[in-house]
């Protein structure tokens, strides 16, 4: 959704909002930062990835500008004298569109939009809408449009003329018809609550379906690795140079924004799934971790994590952070975690990747691309399925043979023989089931 809609339209006049909704916007874009030098830095990359962001979503950039903040002003975010510089020099460059680096409160981007007389975008909204364009599955397009619904609830006194056409083409919403004395902005809260509440229920009943395939993955204890990390860090390229697929590339943000699940035998001969999972960003909105969470799940239930970092790219770190964060909310942090260097062959800063191996030890340097370093990306991998294991030796009573037929299915079998009406086996198990077995452990 882009903000073509003016809050003087009626919904009488779609046809000049969807002409302007296909011209290619030209945009401002601003961020701002508190400190020195470094701060500045930061923020003058912050607005490159935003203009990456805004290609993504099909706009072009007029314009980059860096604003030193002293304190946020509660009505507009930028201060009085700041705001008239940028709203001339959105004159003078004849932008249409505003795009905020920040996240503003619903009040100050309507204050804002009132002083640019132009539509003010957030970073959120970006990238709401750029997974909206990019999302192939059903899933995926629910969670977007879930995560849409809720963020334009607090906005809804903008939008209101974009929501009250939806009212007559919903399936149930003709129920809600204008009552006497009944204000706009309630009949759009209870359209966008019926929404919300159908929304979550096809994505319960699509989670529902996920749970069902992931409990038969664990039945057939095929270990998991799923890949994560920052968006464009080469994901889908190391899925498809390991095994051999042709999942979706391209050099662009949230390239893939669907969770695909390849089978892969390692060295050894053992058989493990690779998952490849829709990448982070920093800032990434709340809104979006809540929408697809179903979908990171996948991270969430792997057993092991391959965390992916482009180390070319002059952010890395931060990066690499901004993944660890978003894997901290899920509460997948404590996973085994494998650091992968990617793209190393690009790389340029020696001492960034002497500091990166400190911080993450195990570690692996490779070129998804040039399938550089994979052998040493496999033993880490082969390393990590025997810490996934432990050796133990059982004593189980002949009439409990049930557990070992269950045993012989899970584990690997070192040794077994027969000590009067009990059977003693070494076997190698997965960790998580000792649990089930704890009483039969004798070493």
């Amino acid at each position: 959704m882009t903000h073509t809609i003016k809050s003087g339209q009626t919904p009488a006049e779609p046809s000049a909002a969807q002409g302007e909704e296909k011209r290619l916007h030209k945009a401002l874009l601003i961020a701002t930062f508190h400190g020195s030098g470094p701060q500045r830095l930061v923020c003058e990359e912050h607005l490159e990835e935003l203009e990456l962001l805004l290609q993504t979503y099909g706009a072009e950039c007029a314009q980059k500008v860096t604003c030193h903040l002293r304190k946020i002003e509660g009505a507009t975010y930028i201060g009085t004298g700041k705001l008239e510089e940028l709203v001339q020099l959105a004159k003078d460059l004849a932008v249409d569109l505003v795009v905020m680096d920040d996240e503003l409160t619903p009040s100050q981007q309507r204050n804002l939009e009132k002083a640019f007389g132009i539509p003010v975008m957030e970073r959120t909204e970006v990238i709401l809408n750029v997974f909206a364009q990019r999302a192939q599955t059903k899933e995926a397009r629910l969670q977007i449009e879930l995560a849409q619904a809720k963020y334009q609830a607090p906005r809804l006194k903008r939008l209101w003329t974009h929501l009250s056409r939806q009212a007559g083409t919903g399936g149930g919403t003709g129920a809600y018809l204008k009552g006497e004395g009944e204000k706009q902005i309630e009949i759009d809260k209870r359209i966008l609550k019926k929404k919300v509440d159908d929304l979550r229920k096809e994505i319960d009943s699509l989670r529902a379906y996920r749970i069902t395939q992931r409990t038969l993955r664990e039945r057939a204890e095929v270990p998991i690795f799923a890949i994560v990390g920052y968006t464009n860090a080469g994901k889908s390229t190391l899925l498809n140079a390991l095994t051999g697929s042709q999942v979706f590339v391209e050099d662009k943000l949230f390239a893939t924004l669907d969770t695909t699940t390849r089978k892969y035998l390692l060295p050894n001969n053992q058989e493990v799934l690779l998952i490849d999972t829709v990448g982070f960003i920093r800032k990434l909105p709340h809104l979006l971790v809540a929408a697809f969470r179903s979908t990171l799940e996948e991270s969430i239930q792997a057993d092991t994590l391959i965390h992916l970092i482009d180390v070319s790219h002059p952010m890395a770190e931060e990066q690499a952070e901004a993944t660890y964060a978003v894997l901290k909310e899920l509460k997948a942090d404590e996973k085994a975690i494998i650091t992968v260097f990617n793209k190393i062959d690009k790389c340029e800063n020696a001492s960034m990747i002497n500091r990166m191996r400190i911080k993450y030890p195990k570690n692996v340097q490779i070129s998804a691309l040039n399938h550089v370093g994979f052998e040493e990306l496999q033993h880490l991998m082969v390393q990590e399925l025997q810490n996934l294991r432990k050796t133990v030796v059982l004593r189980i009573p002949q009439s409990d043979y049930s557990v070992v037929s269950d045993i012989m299915r899970i584990g690997h079998i070192l040794k077994k023989e027969y000590d009067e009406n009990d059977i003693i086996m070494h076997v190698s198990l997965p960790q998580v089931h000792l649990g089930n077995i704890a009483h039969y452990i004798v070493s």
